[in-house]
């Protein structure tokens, strides 16, 4: 890497997973009764705001004048069965950082013990509600990528990851949503520093990039680093749109089967319509039989009775 090399930012790993959930809820919404369209609606409007989200980091990433290997939704497994699933892993020359994208609709407010409030304004009133920390998230993630990297790693490599580890990776919790307002003054420092809005990802980067003790890494070994991750990426995913589908199914086999009923229905009402007695020329309607042999048998009489006793007989 030359002195008056030019900084490149590549993707290594794009993802679509995002834009494929809202393909396929917007091909279920003209499906969909009422009741179900408002569900999907909701979940359509979450599934816009979390790819503009992301498309705003991407955007900041690549325009970061830095050089760096990006992954984008990257999914692990430790052989514990442990999980994650993480937005963003940017490998930079000194630090690997694992970004959490939070497109969140109302104020945050994190207090003295590192707790987060929202704040959503409905008209003229505002409700709070506690969030779950995505602090604690972050550090989920760091941990199952952690444990997925000694899974696969030798003896050496594992007494490396374990020395260089908490130094090397770093959390980072973007709030992507530019209307978001974070107040952070009573907020513990450590969090104040990893919670930030997207517009002051780049340089929270390079500050901590630039504050690291790490020998820098060359751009040969920054891709063999986010190679070395995305061979451990599990690419089989939950479908998130799956019970949407169950839901659409049900109100069209529902649907079918109140179709099916009023089509049977119509045809009797038609059969019996062209039921005429050959004596009189009157409707034939359909009756039961109250005494006699034939008590609780079904047959047709004429409706002109008791002029015309004409009787047919449900066999005949």
């Amino acid at each position: 890497m030359g002195i008056f090399s030019k900084p490149e930012v590549i993707i290594l790993k794009e993802s679509n997973a995002a834009k494929d959930h809202l393909d396929k809820l917007e091909s279920l919404l003209p499906k969909a009764n009422k009741d179900v369209k408002d569900a999907i609606q909701k979940e359509i409007a979450v599934t816009k705001a979390g790819i503009a989200g992301e498309d705003n980091i991407i955007f900041e990433l690549k325009h970061s004048n830095m050089d760096m290997v990006v992954l984008h939704d990257i999914n692990l497994e430790t052989k514990s069965g442990l999980k994650a699933q993480i937005d963003f892993i940017v490998v930079t020359s000194k630090v690997i950082f694992l970004i959490e994208c939070k497109n969140l609709v109302g104020n945050i407010d994190i207090d003295s013990k590192g707790a987060f409030i929202r704040t959503v304004t409905y008209g003229t009133k505002k409700q709070k509600e506690g969030i779950y920390s995505p602090i604690t998230q972050g550090e989920r993630h760091l941990s199952v990528l952690k444990e997925t990297k000694l899974d696969n790693a030798g003896l050496v490599t594992s007494l490396a990851i374990k020395r260089n580890f908490d130094s090397s990776y770093k959390s980072l919790v973007v709030l992507a949503n530019p209307k978001t307002i974070v107040n952070d003054r009573y907020a513990p420092k450590e969090i104040k520093s990893q919670v930030i809005r997207a517009d002051q990802l780049v340089s929270n980067m390079k500050n901590i990039i630039a504050a690291s003790n790490d020998f820098a890494s060359t751009k040969k070994e920054m891709m063999s680093i986010a190679q070395g991750i995305l061979d451990m990426n599990i690419e089989s995913r939950k479908d998130y749109a799956a019970k949407y589908e169950e839901l659409v199914k049900e109100n069209e086999l529902s649907d079918s089967a109140d179709t099916k009923n009023e089509i049977s229905d119509s045809k009797q009402s038609v059969s019996d319509d062209k039921l005429i007695c050959p004596k009189c020329g009157s409707k034939l309607v359909l009756r039961t039989a109250n005494k006699g042999e034939n008590a609780g048998k079904q047959f047709y009489g004429c409706s002109n009775f008791p002029k015309c006793r004409f009787i047919l007989n449900i066999k005949q």
